[in-house]
């Protein structure tokens, strides 16, 4: 017994560890692309049109992508399963960084995005299965691990290709399928545990969720928040640089943006545990989206560094959101499944921006159609998060309609977290027999 507890605490340092590399991976083949995406257009041959496709592909991959992710998890272990996607991500960085037209980047785009996709939809079930009184303090690391990830192949993007020749933003994109490797790696040292029974992580059904209002509701929260993001992501350094910035300073400004957000992504989910700070922290996040959006529209070069961190304090909805997701499903099963409807339908909503952007600034020769659509998708998130912020499960929900959906309508000892972290209760496994750590779904 004595020898137990050291070895279970070892076994959820080495989940935790390998859940926060991954984060730091999930978003570096996006933001690397936006400092540099004029280099791409020239380097490619493409319009402004299908630069557009370039800065929407990653959004509809974690779309598609994502749904896989509870289908793959109930057949296999959960540290194969990331450890393969991130192998494939730096499988597609490298593949998409040596095409030489657009078919092939936009292939070696798909294929990077497996990492980030199944990602994406895992990770807040396994905060749920093995930390689950430690909901806001995990969400936060990894949240704010993706953050820093963000913020580094941003900020890197431009010096990178300066630094390595006429076609260095090739080597600005192929340098972050070293990170996924690593993190891949630390998966797969998790060891096995034959102990643990894989009839206890048989996913639910999806589509079922569509009976749930918060269900719903967190979908729309979750879709606009991304939709501000992407646009910021892939079209805010060209939109200062056609303001009349350098490239450099351009990038900088946008890793700014991430940059302030990394604190944030710290402490956010801490206080989203907290039922009463839940509406003041939507409202703080409405207020600074349209200050920052609406300056940015007005005054691009006169405070520039403000309104970019104006919208990075309106992008702290995403920790908030991440973390409503796990608060308000009972189980970890239940909290993959709202994840994947959440993130996947929410990315198809979020594609449509930086496409939409993208047509527009090809059809109109201006940037008012990006701003139109980003103060439309505030507007939208003020109303869904308002919802969303309801302290409820959407267990329940579904179970007045469905019942038996999910294990929280078959028995009593549930995850028990709606309205805030501590106490809970779980049946979950977190140890296998004979005194061994269990790994994600037995490793």
């Amino acid at each position: 017994m004595t020898s137990t507890a050291p070895s279970r605490r070892r076994g959820l340092a080495l989940i935790a560890v390998a859940i926060v590399l991954t984060a730091l991976n999930l978003r570096t083949a996006v933001t690397s692309v936006g400092p540099v995406l004029e280099e791409i257009e020239r380097g490619l041959g493409i319009s402004s049109g299908l630069a557009g496709v370039i800065t929407t592909m990653p959004v509809l991959c974690f779309a598609l992508i994502g749904f896989t992710g509870p289908a793959l998890s109930a057949r296999y272990r959960d540290a194969h399963v990331l450890a393969g996607a991130l192998v494939a991500m730096g499988g597609g960085l490298a593949l998409r960084s040596a095409a030489g037209g657009f078919p092939l980047f936009l292939t070696g785009t798909a294929l990077a995005m497996v990492g980030g996709a199944l990602g994406n939809v895992l990770l807040p079930g396994l905060v749920k299965r093995y930390f689950p009184t430690r909901t806001g303090t995990l969400v936060g690391a990894y949240s704010t691990a993706m953050g820093l990830g963000a913020t580094l192949a941003a900020v890197a993007a431009q010096p990178v290709a300066d630094a390595s020749g006429p076609a260095g933003w090739r080597w600005a994109l192929v340098v972050w399928a070293l990170p996924a490797l690593v993190a891949a790696g630390v998966w797969l040292a998790l060891p096995a545990s034959p102990g643990v029974s894989r009839d206890s992580h048989t996913a639910v059904r999806m589509g079922a969720l569509v009976h749930s209002p918060t269900a719903l509701a967190l979908t729309a929260f979750f879709g606009v928040q991304a939709l501000q993001a992407y646009v910021v992501i892939g079209w805010s350094a060209q939109y200062l640089r056609d303001s009349g910035m350098s490239a450099a300073t351009a990038g900088l400004l946008l890793g700014l943006n991430s940059l302030v957000g990394l604190p944030l992504s710290a402490v956010i989910p801490s206080l989203t545990v907290r039922p009463r700070l839940q509406r003041p922290l939507l409202l703080v996040f409405v207020a600074c989206y349209v200050a920052g959006w609406v300056g940015l529209w007005t005054t691009p070069t006169t405070a520039p560094w403000l309104w970019m961190t104006l919208i990075a304090v309106g992008m702290g909805s995403f920790s908030m959101v991440l973390t409503l997701i796990g608060l308000r499903a009972r189980t970890p099963e239940t909290v993959a499944a709202l994840s994947t409807v959440t993130q996947g339908w929410g990315y198809v909503v979020a594609g449509s921006g930086p496409l939409l952007v993208g047509v527009l600034r090809g059809v109109t020769g201006s940037y008012t159609g990006m701003f139109v659509i980003a103060l439309a998708g505030v507007a939208v998130l003020a109303v869904a998060g308002w919802v969303s912020t309801r302290q409820v499960f959407v267990d329940d929900e579904v179970e007045r309609s469905v019942p038996g959906w999910s294990r929280a309508g078959r028995c009593t000892d549930v995850l028990e977290t709606a309205g805030a972290e501590p106490p809970a209760t779980a049946s979950v496994t977190e140890a296998a027999p004979g005194g061994r750590a269990a790994g994600p779904r037995g490793g």
